[in-house]
């Protein structure tokens, strides 16, 4: 598989149905179709991952797999309908594993945890401060101090509260002691379009989400929420956020398949496989990271869990210092006093 573009990402729907050919020998042998539930939008970070990684499986497994897109209320509507589904290995989800890992600290999931799934990581994400080319803001240092002073005169389109975009500008906001105003839209793919097009002024979403935009020149990107700069092929290197907010807390924003426990244990054992031997050397996610400015990433099991705890005590713990928690990230093991996983769940 080569590279993906912007034409091919563009043209996904949302059911889309990969065919499967040369089976590996597994002990799990699926005889019907697998769904991965993604809630949300087509085009956006979750989508476009999850169309790269699952032809890999369908074509190890000998059997297709379709990607639903489902929106709503961040994410929670289709990762809802994943954990009501049996659990026989027919039904997995695609997401940031923050967002699933605290879903029910911010009540929009109550009963589910990290521990709730089986977890394949596959890249992972840096949002991008970014707005229209026309914009009266040349850097971020600009934008900042209007956010300052114009708190929420200034829109900011998002994929919603929970979305890598919606913490993405929280985080900013709580580092940088601002206001704003958030529209949401039903993927982070929309947001960045909806920028482009004018109908707000700053967009937050992830650099997958933008990369296409920012080429084609129908954004600006101002800063990324890494460490370093981000560089993207034909574009000046991206500045990092430090620049600016020097004591901004960041943490790596990691994305994949997650398959609800409860599943037969052969199921497990087969996707862990396929993903060691399959996902974790594919060079058409290797491709598709370096192109539109995600991490290549992927992991498995124990490995994934560790690396995601980072980001996942980070979203709990800002949600509760933003008044967005429903229920104590203790709920879930985690303590924000020391900021640390003091349980497993």
């Amino acid at each position: 598989m080569g590279r993906l573009t912007g034409a091919a990402l563009a043209a996904a729907v949302s059911v889309f149905s990969f065919s499967a050919s040369a089976a590996l020998a597994q002990d799990w042998k699926p005889d019907r179709p697998i769904n991965i539930i993604v809630p949300w939008g087509a085009g956006g970070s979750t989508d476009q991952v999850t169309r790269v990684t699952a032809p890999i499986i369908a074509e190890a497994l000998g059997q297709s797999v379709v990607v639903v897109n489902q929106p709503g209320a961040s994410g929670a509507v289709g990762t809802q309908e994943v954990l009501n589904k049996p659990k026989d290995g027919y039904t997995w989800t695609a997401n940031a594993i923050a967002n699933n890992a605290t879903y029910s600290v911010t009540g929009l999931v109550p009963d589910t945890n990290i521990d709730d799934w089986h977890i394949y990581l596959s890249v992972a994400n840096v949002p991008v401060v970014s707005v229209p080319p026309e914009s009266e803001f040349k850097d971020f240092g600009q934008l900042l101090d209007a956010l300052k002073t114009r708190g929420k005169e200034i829109t900011v389109a998002t994929a919603g509260i929970t979305s890598s975009g919606g913490t993405a500008i929280a985080a900013l906001a709580d580092t940088g002691d601002f206001e704003y105003n958030m529209i949401t839209y039903d993927g982070g793919g929309p947001a960045a379009i909806a920028t482009a097009a004018g109908e707000a002024m700053v967009t937050t979403q992830l650099a997958v989400e933008q990369s296409e935009l920012i080429r084609g020149g129908r954004l600006r990107p101002l800063a990324v929420l890494s460490e370093e700069p981000l560089t993207l092929d034909g574009v000046d290197p991206i500045p990092s956020i430090k620049q600016w907010l020097p004591d901004m807390v960041l943490a790596p924003d990691y994305f994949g398949i997650l398959i609800p426990r409860g599943v037969p244990e052969e199921v497990v054992a087969t996707v862990d496989k396929i993903w060691e031997e399959k996902v974790m050397t594919s060079e058409a996610l290797r491709n598709y990271a370096e192109t539109f400015g995600a991490v290549f990433a992927p992991s498995y099991g124990e490995e994934a869990r560790a690396r995601a705890m980072p980001v996942v005590i980070l979203e709990a713990c800002s949600s509760v210092e933003r008044g967005e928690a429903v229920n104590d990230p203790s709920t879930i093991g985690i303590d924000c006093e020391t900021r640390t996983e003091v349980a497993k769940q």
